[in-house]
């Protein structure tokens, strides 16, 4: 009898531990984390930053299909030493145009602060 109990035990311990390990593995076809925006998604990306439609980026190599209407992004720490003046254009540039064409990305709520920060981290890297 003692014999059976010892089995008995044994079987759901091994049922508990794997029962255990199942909660804790992604379960099988689940998706995987997703990857987090670098500011170059954000401004590839046609349902948000969109940067292409109007702007060249003749230093990045994937930039296809780019638009000629807005100034080449190139040299941008160069023409905008003051990082927080670049993130104040994209912010809202009718600030300093009001005539101009581009899109308040946070006037207008497109991007939020943190997607700003990383299109402005990867455009001041131009």
């Amino acid at each position: 009898m003692r014999k059976y109990v010892a089995a008995a035990c044994a079987i759901s311990a091994l049922m508990l531990s794997a029962s255990v390990l199942a909660q804790q593995a992604p379960a099988a076809g689940a998706a995987a984390p997703k990857k987090e925006e670098t500011g170059k998604d954000i401004a590839f990306n046609r349902s948000k930053g969109n940067c292409l439609a109007c702007h060249a980026m003749p230093t990045v190599p994937d930039a296809e299909s780019p638009g000629l209407y807005g100034p080449p992004l190139i040299a941008m720490s160069a023409r905008y030493p003051n990082k927080a003046a670049l993130r104040a254009k994209i912010w809202d540039p009718m600030v300093t145009n009001p005539a101009t064409s581009m899109i308040p990305y946070g006037k207008h709520g497109v991007l939020t602060e943190a997607e700003i920060d990383k299109v402005t981290d990867f455009v001041y890297g131009l």
